[in-house]
């Protein structure tokens, strides 16, 4: 029971986790932009400036200026996953996918979508795949350890944490996941 409390207060905090599902329209994980702002989140005197810096990097991961069909599909994706509609939503994503397998924010997508779906393996799968292409995005990570979590990996899901905060160390509500996960870990060891 506890454990299940503690998994639940972790689904609550990391809720974010996979990125914000509003106002998406193509992903870009080659902004030249891009690492500038990752050295920023490292550095980030507070929680209020690593926010500023990651709703940025957010922003960036969700333009893509090559593809207008692909920013159409994945806003539409998102609005059906934001309305519960998550078949039609793993169906935009699979095609954007097929049609541009570079896109990191498309498998993150879908990976949320299978995590909706309670499809674990294949949203692990597709967060490895988003992983590969862009390694910093802490969105995939945490959305990896609150996977790890919920099926009781939880040495797992404290290393896919422990990872997010090292690109993103003011990562919303990681004390409280970490603290859970390590009272899980030091609970399943006694």
């Amino acid at each position: 029971m506890m454990a299940q409390k503690i998994i639940l207060t972790i689904m609550i905090i990391a809720g974010f986790m996979f990125g914000p599902v509003e106002n998406i329209a193509h992903a870009d994980q080659k902004d030249p932009r891009l690492p500038n702002l990752f050295q920023q989140l490292a550095l980030a005197a507070n929680a209020q400036a690593a926010q500023r810096t990651a709703a940025e990097i957010w922003r960036i991961w969700s333009e893509r200026s090559d593809d207008e069909s692909l920013a159409n599909l994945l806003k539409q994706g998102t609005s059906l996953m934001n309305a519960g509609r998550l078949r039609e939503a793993e169906i935009l994503f699979t095609n954007i996918i097929e049609k541009a397998p570079d896109f990191a924010e498309a498998w993150n997508k879908r990976a949320t979508v299978y995590f909706l779906m309670r499809s674990y393996d294949q949203s692990k799968k597709d967060i490895a795949q988003t992983l590969i292409r862009e390694p910093k995005h802490f969105g995939a990570l945490s959305g990896l350890g609150l996977i790890e979590a919920q099926i009781g990996n939880y040495d797992a899901a404290l290393d896919a944490y422990e990872k997010a905060v090292e690109i993103h160390p003011f990562l919303e509500g990681y004390k409280g996941i970490v603290d859970g996960l390590k009272k899980l870990i030091q609970g399943t060891a006694v």
